[in-house]
């Protein structure tokens, strides 16, 4: 597995010799600083902590066409590019990436990572797919809100899919609804929308 992005090209990289770690992105290119750094106060971060990965080397663009104000504000005085992804660096300096930062669901106060909760429902008999999402709600901020495709035929309710979650994760993460639909609306790269899900069900909790 590698890790780049039309911005930086090419970051990191599994090696072809030695260990290859299922879920990990491998170690930064030759030539390529990667770090992971508090969103809100910049400082970098530890091992195995969560936050947002920010690159700096001759890989990085030079700025967006015209739009000296977006250059600035993702390209910081110190040559380091923000990302946009959330992730960790491990023990070995394997680099691991969580999720899109825009994706973070914040409820009651708790950080929850989308992939994390997803990994989770992904692995459920006879679900296809699964987003999960943050939707406005009066007592959390956001509640954690899981949209699921399921394989054909199957009959996978709403409570199962909340009840094998449960056996798996801290309550805070758990879905506190679970919607299913044929499809997801995707982008020309195939990526899920999720800005789109948020849209379609932003007043599911009003």
């Amino acid at each position: 597995e590698r890790y780049g992005m039309t911005e930086t090209g090419m970051n990191t990289s599994n090696p072809y010799e030695g260990d290859r770690v299922p879920g990990a992105v491998g170690f930064p290119l030759p030539g390529v600083e990667l770090r992971v750094v508090d969103p809100e106060t910049g400082a970098e971060l530890g091992t195995d902590e969560i936050g947002m990965i920010e690159v700096r080397g001759p890989n990085v663009f030079k700025g967006y066409w015209r739009m000296p104000d977006k250059t600035a504000a993702e390209i910081k005085p110190d040559g380091y590019f923000i990302t946009g992804d959330l992730g960790k660096i491990d023990a070995a300096g394997y680099v691991h990436i969580v999720g899109r930062g825009k994706d973070l669901v914040i409820t009651g106060g708790y950080n929850v990572y989308p992939k994390e909760v997803e990994n989770e429902i992904d692995a459920i008999p006879g679900v296809v797919e699964s987003a999960v999402i943050g939707v406005p709600h009066q007592d959390f901020g956001e509640g954690v809100t899981a949209v699921v495709v399921r394989e054909a035929g199957a009959t996978l309710a709403e409570a199962e899919v909340i009840q094998a979650v449960k056996q798996r994760l801290a309550a805070f993460k758990v879905p506190k609804r679970v919607l299913f639909v044929d499809a997801f609306p995707r982008n020309t790269m195939g990526k899920i929308q999720k800005n789109v899900l948020r849209e379609t069900y932003a007043n599911l909790y009003s």
